[in-house]
């Protein structure tokens, strides 16, 4: 990617951050970050070319911080502290704002809009081996753990599209933390005596 467009790129994830999607134009975000609508087209293609990248290296980097947190986990901190973490993140504020934009463009993409069918190579698989991998540290067996891997993805963009549409963070927070609670047990160090 040429340092023009990542530059393009970032500042349209700063303002879509700040500012959500809703109502969002092309001329208008060009405007905002100081470019014009043609050069955002010249480098993403369209509109949708665009938020498609947004929600990509959103993505990507949103992976990269779960690795990070996984990997500050202190020893003293039970694995299932990482799940709790990765949640506390991605309901702050600047990342709330961008979900609207990943759940929109989902649902076109499962709808079947070729302009966004893409998307979906890397909605689930992308987070499988990581959270498989944070699942096997808890104790679950190997062979079943892609199977609660996926099943946590499935919750967390459950609570993420509930806090989206409710906008009640402390219940959407509770009903995560019930979740996380129920593998506990498997992090837990085994008992002696």
């Amino acid at each position: 990617m040429t340092e023009s467009k990542q530059r393009l790129l970032d500042a349209a994830i700063a303002h879509v951050a700040e500012h959500g999607v809703r109502d969002l134009t092309l001329r208008g975000l060009a405007a905002a970050i100081g470019t014009s609508h043609r050069m955002l087209i010249y480098h993403f293609g369209s509109k949708d070319g665009l938020l498609l990248e947004v929600v990509r290296v959103v993505e990507d980097r949103t992976r990269a911080m779960y690795a990070r947190l996984a990997d500050e986990l202190g020893p003293d901190e039970p694995p299932t502290e990482l799940p709790r973490k990765f949640w506390r993140a991605v309901t702050e504020p600047a990342m709330a704002q961008l979900e609207p934009l990943y759940f929109e463009l989902y649902g076109r993409a499962v709808a079947g809009d070729p302009g966004t069918a893409a998307m979906l190579r890397g909605v689930v698989g992308g987070w499988q081996q990581p959270m498989t991998d944070m699942l096997i540290k808890l104790g679950i067996p190997a062979d079943e753990a892609a199977v609660h891997a996926r099943l946590g993805i499935a919750v967390t963009r459950g609570l993420l599209m509930d806090y989206l549409a409710s906008g009640d963070l402390e219940a959407c927070t509770t009903a995560m933390d019930e979740f996380i609670d129920r593998y506990a047990p498997f992090g837990e160090p085994p008992r002696t005596g």
